[in-house]
């Protein structure tokens, strides 16, 4: 049997193309797919098989949910080789000066539920599995650029990916790098769904013009990232492992640290 990887967020744009990309180089791995959505779930099973792709349709922010999984994976597998934290979300985009209301701070606090204290509970739940593999185990979590710089309207989700660059240099200071290695990688600008939320909707309600200029012009030129181009990244490290020269770090998907990806 090959290695057995958790990804999250699995139902569409990046997550979707890592599930694909992890069973294109190694057809022996069981993947397990977290999403809300379970019809592209359920697509991806009858395509690859019961027995090597599972997936539970959830909310990851239900403790209970994410303890059942982490269960079924323990009862079923017994390991746990690698986990990709994909799953995010972007709103709410304003500024901070216009996130005054109690609404807009629930809203932060959603944002902060799905980008990051869920990714807390999973990781803290998973760690006795991942330390318990006969492998070193990995953990990718998709960052952001958005973490190290200023977007306007982004505060929100920029602080949330900040958080994840912490949390990695975190576990790489107290789990010993021989069971357990863990790198946050900012994934470029990707065409996806985000994207298209950023130039129709998000991007007009909470952003200024020039700063959404950006991302429309990144379109209008065809210059978005497939999503085969990250997910190769992130599949390498899930499959190949994490250098510990790099473990804890926060890098781009193209850092030349990160070395050829395999095609």
């Amino acid at each position: 049997m090959g290695k057995v990887i958790l990804i999250t967020g699995a139902s569409r744009g990046i997550g979707l193309q890592l599930v694909r990309t992890v069973f294109q180089w190694d057809a022996e791995c069981v993947v397990y797919g977290v999403a809300r959505t379970e019809a592209s779930l359920q697509s991806l099973q009858r395509e690859y098989g019961a027995d090597k792709f599972m997936y539970r349709a959830c909310d990851i922010t239900d403790r209970s949910q994410v303890q059942a999984l982490v269960e079924e994976i323990r009862n079923k597998q017994g390991r746990l080789d690698s986990i990709i934290a994909n799953a995010g979300v972007l709103e709410p985009v304003k500024s901070i000066a216009q996130s005054c209301s109690e609404h807009d701070i629930e809203l932060w606090k959603r944002l902060f539920d799905v980008n990051f204290f869920s990714i807390v509970t999973l990781v803290t739940m998973c760690l006795p599995l991942l330390k318990s593999s006969p492998l070193v185990s990995n953990i990718v979590f998709v960052g952001s650029g958005a973490s190290v710089k200023p977007y306007n309207g982004w505060s929100a989700y920029g602080c949330s990916k900040a958080a994840l660059n912490h949390l990695a240099m975190d576990i790489a200071s107290e789990e010993p790098s021989d069971k357990v290695r863990t790198v946050c990688i900012a994934p470029g600008v990707v065409n996806t769904q985000m994207q298209r939320d950023i130039r129709e909707t998000l991007g007009p309600q909470g952003m200024t013009p020039d700063s959404l200029e950006r991302f429309t012009q990144l379109h209008k030129n065809s210059m978005l990232l497939d999503p085969k181009v990250p997910a190769a990244v992130l599949a390498q490290l899930a499959l190949k492992g994490i250098p510990d020269a790099l473990n804890g770090q926060y890098l781009r998907y193209n850092d030349d640290r990160l070395g050829p990806v395999q095609g």
